[in-house]
Order: structure tokens, then C-alpha cells, then sequence
């Protein structure tokens, strides 16, 4: 398996293209940025797209879901909480009037637990609602990808609507409780001191999870 940790469009999101080497098939982890550049580094490397996974449905992780999907033929994946949420007129007001473009439709909507197989790889969604409702991390191998539910050193908003700061602190403490402290996590911003941490640095040092656990 290969990681590629990629910052696209003006907001800097982190963008992560996961692939199986052998069978040079991969998502897109929140390509919402940069599209031009992302469909000729697939080219480059003979990936086949499968995914287009969007960890929640701002407008900042999603906005470049339509062109990826347009010319890749991948299906793009989202919980199904944040699919109904984000297709709401006032959320989609918002968006455009941030500048961001309509993400389009979403292919395919996940529950907690579900699982989706690219390669030989397979990836688990944890739902955990805060951030957004249907926020959710992805799981692959020992690797968490992470959206904006936890960052290096800190946590995604909680003040925008659909989120929730009781929430999101539950969310974080089931990722501690249920997972391996040597599991990766890769964030959905650059905003620590590092690109990328493991479970248990961010239980040890990240106040919005060692505050709170008993």
C-alpha cells in the first residue's frame, strides 16, 4: 500500500491518494483542490480510480468531487448522514457563497462499520459525528485518516451547523478506546506541529482528548 499525503486548493486541504502497487488500483481521500494536477498524477502513475472518499461534506473537502468523478468514472463515498445534511438548500447556499463549486452527486452512501474493498485494500468508515453529523474516519491498514474530526495537536470546529463539541469529544474517545495506539493518523489539515501522529502521541499531548479521558 501506498500513501501520498497531497495540500490542494486555497485552503490547503489535505488530499491523500491510497493505492494497492499491485494492482494499481486507488482512492482519492477529500480531493478538493488541484483536480488537473491530481487526474495527471494518476495518469502518470496508471492508477484506476475506484473512490472518491469525502471524510464529511464541507464544501472545502468536496468541491472537487465533480470533475474527479467526471473523468474517472469513480464513484464517490460519503456517510449517509452527512449526504442528506450537506444536499439541504441552506448548506448548499453556503457553500456557493464561499466560492466553493457543487460537488455533485454522491454514489455511494456508508453507515458506521462498512467496509469497501479498491486492490487488495480495504477500508473501514467509523462514524464520528461532531465535526458534521455524518462526519467519519477512514480506516486502512493501521492508517487513520482523519478529515477534520482530529488534527495534530487539535480538533475540527465545532461551531458551524450540523456540529458538536459533546459529540465530537465521544467521537475521539471511542477512536482511543477502540483502536491501537500505534494506529496513524493522517489529518485533514497541516495545523500541528508534524503532517501526520499516531493515536497514542495524540492521547498523551492533544488537549481535546487527554482532558477527557478517564
Amino acid at each position: 500500500m501506498k500513501i501520498e499525503q497531497i495540500p490542494v486548493g486555497f485552503m490547503q486541504v489535505f488530499c491523500y491518494l491510497v493505492y494497492d502497487e499491485e494492482k494499481k488500483e486507488g482512492i482519492l481521500i477529500d480531493p478538493a483542490g488541484n483536480e488537473k494536477e491530481l487526474l495527471e498524477h494518476l495518469r502518470q502513475k496508471g492508477i484506476t480510480l475506484r473512490y472518491i472518499v469525502n471524510t464529511h461534506g464541507h464544501a472545502d473537502h468536496t468541491c472537487g468531487n465533480r470533475p474527479i468523478r467526471e473523468a474517472t468514472g469513480a464513484k464517490v463515498v460519503m456517510h449517509a448522514e452527512d449526504d442528506s445534511f450537506f444536499e439541504r438548500p441552506e448548506n448548499k447556499m453556503f457553500a456557493r457563497s464561499m466560492g466553493f463549486a457543487d460537488p455533485g452527486v454522491v454514489d455511494v452512501d456508508v453507515e458506521d462499520g462498512e467496509e469497501l474493498s479498491f486492490g487488495n485494500l480495504k477500508m473501514k468508515f467509523l462514524h464520528t459525528p461532531g465535526h458534521t453529523p455524518g462526519a467519519c474516519c477512514i480506516l486502512i491498514e493501521g492508517n487513520l485518516f482523519t478529515g477534520d474530526t482530529l488534527f495534530v495537536g487539535a480538533v475540527g470546529r465545532t461551531d458551524l451547523p450540523g456540529g458538536s463539541y459533546e459529540q465530537l469529544i465521544r467521537s475521539l474517545q471511542d477512536l482511543v478506546r477502540k483502536l491501537p495506539p500505534d494506529t496513524v493518523v493522517w489529518p485533514g489539515h497541516d495545523y500541528g506541529d508534524r503532517p501526520r501522529s499516531t493515536l497514542k502521541h495524540e492521547a498523551e499531548t492533544n488537549p481535546y482528548i487527554a482532558e477527557y479521558m478517564e
